[in-house]
C-alpha cells in the first residue's frame, strides 16, 4: 500500500529535453542559478559569453544554432513550442507539474491534474515522459494526470501545438512532454522542509476513519488484503446471490470499526512534506558517468463542504432530484523516487531512468440532505470511506548516437505499469422519516433494505501494462537539406475490475437494530442471525441475518488492449535564408478492444463490441518564414486522430467522489478526426524576451462528447460520437524584462519581469435533425436527443488568461512574483435532454511565490514563501435555467500559505 510524497530536488545545473520533437543538450556549466544556454527562462543573462554552441537535437533530426543567449529553443524549433525550464518552474513555486503547466499560454488545469490544451478536454491532450507514452493509474481515463509528477523530478516540460509526424498521430490539442532531470556537471546534494496550513482545512474539523496504524505512510499494514472467505469467493467463480450461507460467511468478515465507521478528527493537522535530490558525474576516461537520484514525501489535508444537487427531469429546473450538504475530508500521501544513470562520450549519449511515484487518498465523507422529488419531508444522511492508492512506475532506456558525420541515430525503449486500487470503499445510508405516526421517525435509521437504508461495500482494481519503443534516423543530405525516418511501437494492456456488494437485511432483521452505527448494524452476530438466546436456548424464530448481493453479474471485469505500430518519414529543408520547412507523413495502424472479463463459472452475457482496427496517414507540414533575425512567421497544417478511451467503452457503472458523478461507458464509440491549421508571429525582440500572436483552427469528425442521462434517480454520465465540431480561437503572448539598477538603492541589480499570456477559443458543436449516433443499449439513435447544436466542447473556456508580475536580482536567487490566473466558464457535462448543461465557473485565481538564496554557516539555503488562492477563489459547478439555480457540486477552496526552506551541499 502507499507511501506519499512532494518532490521539492534543487535547481540542477543541467537540463535536457529529451522528447520525439524536440531535446536540448547541454553546454558549458552555467553560473549559479542560470539554466543552460538555448532555453528561454526568466534568469539574469550573464556577462557576453564567449561564442558557443547549443545543440538541439530532434529524435529524426538535428538543429545547431551558433551564437549567444539571444537563441532559444522555442525560435530554434521547427514546430510551435512552449518550454518551461527548471528555472520557470521553480518560479512558479508549483509543488507539482500539472500547476506549473498552468501558466502556459494556451493550457488550464482542471480537477485532478488534468491539463486541457487551447480548451480542448483531456482526452486531446497527449503526456510523455521522456518521449515515451504513460500509462494512467486512473479508471475514467487514459491521459495520467499530472499532479502525480512533483516539480523537483522534472528538469523540463516542452508544450508543443503544432503536430510534427515524429509525435504519435493521437494529437489533438497538443503534446507535453516531461523530462526528468539529467546527469550534473556539478556534484551536489540537496534537502527540504516545507510545511502548509490551509484556511479550509488546518485547525478545523473534519472525518476520517482508523482505518491502519501505518496510513499516515500511505502504505497498509496490510488490514485492507482480501478476507480468507472473499477471497476464495473470488477464486472459486462462484455467484452469491441466492447463496445465503455463503453471503453471510462473507459478509460476516467484511465490515470492521477500523475500516467502516466515520470518526471526527478535531484541528485537523498543517502538510508537511521533505525532500532529498543528490547527483554527480564521474570520469572514466573519456567517458562520463552520471547519477542523480531524488526522493520525497509529502502528507496533507483537505477540507470540503459542498452543496451537491441534482434535477429532476424538469427541464426549468424547478423540481430537484437530491440536496445534500456534503463533507469530504481527504489525507492525501504521495512518495516519489527517482533513479537516473547517463553516459556521455562524444556526440553520443545513454541514458536510464527509472521513476516511481505513489499517491494514496483515505478518504472520508458525511453528506445529509433530502430526495426532494420522491421523499420531501425524508432526512437522509450518508457516510463513506474509502482508501485510493494510484501508483506509477517507469523505466526508460533513451541512447543518441551519432556514428559518422551527417547522421544520427536515436532509439528508446521503456516499460511502464500503473495501478489504482481501491479496497473496502463503503457507503452507508441512514434515513429519518419525521413521521409522527413512526416509533423511530426522530432517529435515523438504517433497515437494509434500500427504502430506508442501505449499505455496500466495493473492491476496485487496476493494473494496466505499457511496453514501448522507437527509433528514428536523420541523414544530413546536404547542409540545407535533412531526411529523417522512424518508427514506434506500443503495446497497452489494461485490466479493470469493480465487485461491488450490496448489503440485504431478512425479514426477521430487529427494528431496534436499525439504529446501530455500522460496524455493529453489520457486526457477525446480525449478519449470520441470532439463533439462541442468552441461556443457550434455540430460539423459535432465528433473529436478524443478512444476505450479500453482487450488484453486477454481467460486467464487473474489463480487459482493454492497444497495439499501435507507426511509421513515418519527414524532411526538414531550409529552402533559402528566410523560409525552411518540416514536413512529412505518418503511418500508423492501431487495434483497439474492450472485453468483458469471465469472473464467473457462467459466461458474461455481455456481447463485446468489435475492436476498433484503423490505420491512418497522418499528414503534416509547418513553414517558417524568418522576415528579419528577430521576427518570424509561421504556418502549419495537419491531420490528427483521437482515439476513446478505455473506460469510455467499459459498459460498466463507476462513481468519481472527486466530480460527485456517476460514469457509464459506451462500447459503439468510434475514433475521432481532426485537422488542424494555425499562422503565428513570433518578435523575439530582445534577449529572453519575446511577444508573439497566433490564430488556429481545428475541424473535427466524430468528436466523442459526454452526455447527462437519468438512472434510478441519479445523473449518470456517457458518452457518444457528435457528428461534428470546430473550434477556433487566438493566442497572444509576451515576456518582458526592465532593468531597475539606475533606481538605486534596493532596486541595485534587479529587474522586473512581465510573463502575460492570453487565448480566446470558440467551439461549436455541429448537430443536425438528420443525423444520427450510436449509443449502447439506448432506445433513441437521433443525434439531437444527446446534444444541442452550437454548444460548445465539454471543458472548453472561451478565455484563459495568465499574468505573472515578478522582481528578481540579476546577482544571486531573491524572487518575488505575484501570479494570476483566469477561465471563463465552461460546459463540464451536458443536461438532460431539454436541461441547461452544467457549468463550471473557475474564475480568478491569485498567487503569491518568494524565493531567497541565503549563506549561512558557509551552507547555500533556499528560502520559499508562498500564498496560494489569495481571492479566496470558489470551486462552483452548477446549472441555471431563468431564476432557478441547481448547485452540482460547489464548495469553497481554502487560501493556503506555505513555508519551506532548501540546503544545498
Amino acid at each position: 500500500m502507499s507511501k506519499t510524497s512532494r518532490l521539492a530536488g534543487a535547481l540542477l545545473l543541467t537540463s535536457a529535453l529529451v522528447a520525439p520533437s524536440i531535446a536540448h543538450a547541454q553546454d558549458a556549466a552555467p553560473p549559479a542559478d542560470t539554466p543552460p544556454t538555448g532555453e528561454t527562462v526568466a534568469q539574469p543573462a550573464p556577462a557576453a559569453p564567449e561564442e558557443e554552441e547549443v545543440e538541439v537535437s530532434v529524435p529524426g533530426g538535428e538543429i545547431v544554432v551558433t551564437g549567444n543567449r539571444e537563441r532559444n529553443i522555442a525560435k530554434a524549433s521547427d514546430q510551435v513550442i512552449s518550454v518551461l525550464s527548471t528555472a520557470e518552474i521553480a518560479r512558479t513555486g508549483e509543488g507539482n507539474i500539472a500547476g506549473a503547466l498552468g501558466r502556459v499560454t494556451g493550457l488550464s488545469v482542471v480537477g485532478n491534474g488534468l491539463v486541457y490544451v487551447r480548451g480542448l478536454g483531456d482526452r486531446y491532450s497527449l503526456a510523455l515522459l521522456n518521449g515515451s507514452p504513460l500509462p494512467s493509474p486512473e479508471p475514467l481515463r487514459r491521459v495520467v494526470p499530472l499532479d502525480i509528477f512533483p516539480s523537483g523530478v522534472i528538469a523540463s516540460s516542452l508544450v508543443q501545438k503544432s503536430y510534427s509526424v515524429n509525435y504519435p498521430g493521437e494529437f489533438g490539442g497538443g503534446v507535453i512532454n516531461l523530462t526528468t532531470k539529467s546527469t550534473p556537471r556539478d556534484p551536489f546534494i540537496t534537502i527540504g522542509v516545507g510545511g502548509t496550513v490551509d484556511t479550509e482545512t488546518t485547525g478545523r474539523n473534519g472525518y476520517s476513519y482508523f482505518g491502519a496504524k501505518s496510513d499516515w505512510t500511505g502504505f497498509d499494514n496490510g488490514s485492507r488484503d482480501l478476507p480468507p472467505a472473499l477471497q476464495s469467493y473470488f477464486d472459486s467463480g462462484a455467484l452469491v446471490n441466492g447463496n445465503p450461507t455463503l453471503g453471510r460467511a462473507i459478509g460476516s468478515e467484511l465490515v470492521r470499526f477500523s475500516r467502516a465507521t466515520l470518526q471526527r478528527v478535531h484541528d485537523l493537522p498543517p502538510a508537511y512534506s521533505i525532500s532529498f535530490s543528490a547527483g554527480k558525474t564521474f570520469d572514466l576516461g573519456g567517458v562520463d558517468l552520471g547519477v542523480i537520484a531524488a526522493a520525497g514525501f509529502s502528507n496533507k489535508w483537505r477540507n470540503r463542504q459542498a452543496l451537491q444537487q441534482t434535477p429532476a427531469a424538469n427541464p426549468d429546473l424547478s423540481t430537484l432530484e437530491k440536496d445534500f450538504t456534503r463533507t469530504t475530508t481527504d489525507n492525501r500521501i504521495v512518495a516519489n523516487g527517482m533513479l537516473g544513470f547517463g553516459l556521455e562520450w562524444g556526440e553520443n549519449k545513454v541514458r536510464w531512468t527509472n521513476l516511481y511515484i505513489r499517491d494514496t487518498i483515505k478518504q472520508a465523507r458525511l453528506g445529509v440532505g433530502r430526495n426532494p422529488a420522491q421523499n420531501p419531508d425524508t432526512d437522509r444522511m450518508k457516510q463513506d470511506t474509502a482508501w485510493y492508492e494510484r501508483q506509477l512506475i517507469d523505466t526508460q532506456l533513451v541512447g543518441e548516437f551519432k556514428p559518422v558525420d551527417g547522421l544520427s541515430v536515436d532509439v528508446r525503449a521503456g516499460y511502464a505499469n500503473s495501478q489504482r486500487e481501491a479496497p473496502y470503499e463503503f457507503s452507508f445510508e441512514y434515513v429519518r422519516t419525521n413521521a409522527a405516526a413512526d416509533p423511530f421517525g426522530s432517529l435515523y435509521v438504517n433497515r437494509l433494505n434500500g427504502n430506508q437504508g442501505e449499505a455496500s461495500v466495493t473492491f476496485s482494481n487496476l493494473n494496466e501494462d505499457l511496453w514501448s519503443g522507437g527509433i528514428d534516423v536523420t541523414y544530413e543530405v546536404m547542409p540545407s537539406l535533412k531526411a529523417t525516418i522512424g518508427g514506434t511501437f506500443s503495446d497497452t494492456n489494461r485490466v479493470s475490475s469493480r465487485r461491488q456488494f450490496l448489503f440485504r437485511a431478512s425479514s426477521n432483521f430487529p427494528n431496534q437494530a436499525a439504529v446501530l452505527r455500522p460496524d455493529l448494524l453489520l457486526s457477525p452476530g446480525l449478519i449470520n442471525g441470532i439463533t439462541k438466546d442468552s441461556n443457550g436456548n434455540a430460539l423459535a424464530t432465528p433473529v436478524g441475518g443478512v444476505d450479500l448481493i453482487e450488484s453486477d453479474t454481467s460486467t464487473p471485469s474489463f480487459r482493454g488492449k492497444l497495439r499501435n505500430y507507426a511509421g513515418y518519414a519527414k524532411v526538414n529543408w531550409e529552402l533559402n535564408e528566410q523560409f525552411s520547412l518540416d514536413a512529412g507523413v505518418r503511418f500508423e495502424k492501431a487495434k483497439q478492444s474492450v472485453e468483458a472479463v469471465q469472473v464467473f463459472a457462467t459466461p458474461p452475457t455481455f456481447a463485446n463490441p468489435a475492436p476498433l482496427n484503423n490505420d491512418y496517414w497522418l499528414p503534416a507540414a509547418t513553414l517558417t518564414y524568418q522576415v528579419r533575425p528577430d521576427l518570424q512567421i509561421r504556418l502549419s497544417a495537419s491531420k490528427t486522430i483521437a482515439r476513446p478511451q478505455f473506460r469510455e467503452l467499459i459498459y460498466q457503472p463507476f462513481f468519481d467522489p472527486e466530480s460527485n458523478r456517476q460514469y457509464l461507458g459506451n462500447p459503439l464509440l468510434i475514433d475521432s478526426q481532426l485537422y488542424n491549421g494555425e499562422a503565428r508571429v513570433e518578435w523575439y525582440f530582445a534577449p529572453e524576451q519575446r511577444l508573439s500572436i497566433s490564430g488556429f483552427y481545428k475541424k473535427i469528425n466524430n468528436p466523442i462528447e459526454s452526455f447527462v442521462f437519468p438512472l434510478a434517480g441519479d445523473a449518470v454520465t456517457s458518452y457518444a460520437n457528435a457528428p461534428k465540431a470546430q473550434l477556433y480561437g487566438a493566442e497572444f503572448e509576451l515576456q518582458k524584462y526592465f532593468d531597475l539598477s539606475e533606481a538605486g538603492g534596493w532596486l541595485t541589480g534587479r529587474r522586473a519581469v512581465i510573463v502575460a499570456n492570453y487565448t480566446y477559443s470558440k467551439s461549436t458543436l455541429q448537430v443536425k435533425d438528420t443525423d444520427t449516433v450510436a449509443v449502447y443499449a439506448a432506445a433513441s439513435t437521433k443525434a439531437t436527443d444527446y446534444f444541442r447544436d452550437d454548444a460548445p466542447l465539454t471543458g472548453q473556456s472561451d478565455h484563459l488568461v495568465n499574468l505573472q508580475l515578478g522582481l528578481e536580482n540579476t546577482e544571486r536567487l531573491s524572487q518575488q512574483t505575484i501570479l494570476l490566473s483566469y477561465a471563463s466558464p465552461r460546459a463540464v457535462s451536458r443536461g438532460f435532454t431539454g436541461q441547461p448543461d452544467v457549468i463550471e465557473r473557475p474564475g480568478i485565481n491569485l498567487d503569491l511565490v518568494l524565493r531567497e538564496g541565503v549563506t549561512f554557516l558557509g551552507q547555500e539555503f533556499e528560502l520559499k514563501a508562498e500564498g496560494r488562492n489569495l481571492l479566496h477563489t470558489r470551486h462552483r459547478e452548477y446549472q441555471q435555467a431563468g431564476a432557478n439555480v441547481v448547485e452540482f457540486n460547489t464548495y469553497d477552496v481554502g487560501t493556503t500559505f506555505t513555508l519551506s526552506a532548501a540546503i544545498k551541499f
